[in-house]
């Protein structure tokens, strides 16, 4: 394999950039350029203080040099990782200095890749090295952790493994055809299937709340005009991003920010009021209010409960609803009311979140709520979360294998399309971990990561 290089850190000006090379030739080809020690002498996980120099002797940079011995580095090839100045013209000199040596430029995901190929990690553990970079919240963070140290793949593991062992059971039986005998008792293949399959339906309803940690869930405030939209995202994000006016209508356009609570990213979204106009603009925004609503995973449908009836809520509901969609009601401006009006309003609506925007009232209330609906009360650090669709397609297809093979044996399918099925289920659950892949797999997965990792 040859050796390659890349920036390790992002592209621009920094007080420091990073730049990584890894292959057989890494130490040696670092060496021609460093001053400072002889590197190839030099034991691995030290760090080198020294300069880096042209071919012709002149100076780059002064740098600090860490050098790793495979096996033990990330990519479990000799690593050299050289941190110098961040100014542009230094990083893309240096990088010239070994690529003028021969070394190759590095593709995106190529280190993590030869991670996996090198046996240092598992391939959903590579995977989660992307989501842990992209990680916006302390939710995503800590679900691409445990998926990175391999919480995720062991659970994967120990279900092929136990499905291995009964497989080869029922494999012998086909050596054996013409003397009709069963290696594989039947009650217990079949208490097996069962026992996986409920694992995999646990993992894969977990996805759901996956991609919400991964991607944040997309939410749209949506209601009349004046009802307190702008005002209670204000008062959601502790800050003044949406103007706020007395004038119905005042926000005609989609307003975005993001809200994290208790380490789950909301994509919040303001919309104009939602009704029949005739102002072309208020048109507009009104057109793409629906449209927000129409993308969004939780929609708050706001209400002034000063001036709306239930009659009304309820129509507006109705123009709302769509099926799957978590759709929470909220009436604003309680602290307009009395109590009795408080109750009536919760007669008509048993799950109605009464608040007040402009007050600040009952706000931690819908935060909490929020959290519940996004995360279903499931997001506990010993839980596995599937994060991945490619994961989740796999988990969907040894599941449809295994009710295969539980529908063959009920049967009396003979044993090789039993084996059959079984052979297609440890086959997806392989492509999980890597333990079976083909090359345009792992092209696509690592060709997301960025340049450098």
């Amino acid at each position: 394999m040859n050796t390659i290089i890349a920036l390790a850190t992002p592209p621009g000006e920094g007080a420091i950039g990073v730049i990584r090379l890894s292959g057989p030739d890494a130490i040696t080809v670092a060496d021609q350029a460093f001053y400072g020690k002889d590197l190839t002498q030099a034991s691995g996980h030290t760090v080198h203080f020294g300069t880096l120099r042209t071919a012709a002797g002149e100076v780059l940079d002064e740098v600090l040099l860490t050098l790793f011995r495979g096996p033990r580095s990330y990519t479990g090839e000799d690593v050299v990782e050289i941190s110098c100045h961040g100014s542009p013209y230094i990083l893309q000199q240096v990088i010239a200095r070994f690529v003028e040596e021969g070394v190759q430029l590095a593709k995106p995901g190529e280190f993590t890749m030869r991670a996996f190929l090198n046996g240092r990690m598992d391939l959903s553990q590579a995977e989660a090295v992307a989501d842990l970079i992209a990680s916006e919240s302390e939710a995503a963070h800590r679900v691409a952790m445990q998926q990175m140290r391999g919480g995720f793949s062991d659970e994967i593991k120990a279900l092929r493994q136990e499905l291995i062992d009964f497989a080869a059971l029922v494999e012998l039986e086909l050596d054996f055809g013409e003397e009709d005998v069963e290696f594989a008792d039947r009650d217990d293949l079949k208490a097996l299937i069962l026992k996986i399959q409920r694992t995999l339906h646990q993992l894969m309803d977990s996805f759901r709340l996956g991609n919400v940690l991964k991607r944040g869930v997309p939410t749209s405030i949506a209601g009349r005009p004046n009802s307190g939209k702008s005002t209670l995202l204000n008062a959601l994000l502790n800050e003044e991003r949406a103007i706020v006016s007395d004038i119905p209508g005042t926000t005609r356009d989609t307003i975005e920010a993001a809200l994290v609570i208790r380490g789950v990213q909301f994509r919040m979204v303001d919309t104009a009021g939602i009704r029949d106009t005739t102002d072309r603009i208020e048109a507009i925004g009104v057109e793409r209010a629906l449209q927000s609503v129409a993308d969004a995973a939780v929609v708050i449908y706001l209400f002034d409960a000063a001036r709306l009836s239930p009659t009304e809520v309820q129509q507006d509901l109705a123009r709302l609803h769509r099926e799957g969609l978590q759709l929470l009601v909220v009436a604003n401006k309680i602290d307009l009311l009395d109590d009795a009006a408080h109750d009536d309003w919760q007669r008509h609506f048993p799950n109605l979140q009464l608040l007040s925007a402009t007050e600040r009232l009952h706000m931690d209330a819908l935060r909490d709520t929020l959290y519940e609906i996004a995360t279903g009360g499931l997001l506990q650090s010993e839980h596995t979360v599937v994060t991945s669709a490619r994961h989740h397609d796999a988990l969907r297809r040894a599941d449809e294998s295994l009710a295969m093979a539980l529908a063959n044996m009920s049967a009396g399918v003979t044993s090789d399309f039993v084996a059959m099925d079984i052979r297609q289920a440890l086959y997806a659950l392989g492509e999980v971990t890597g333990e079976v892949s083909v090359d345009d797999l792992l092209g696509s997965i690592f060709g997301r990561f960025c340049i450098g990792k």
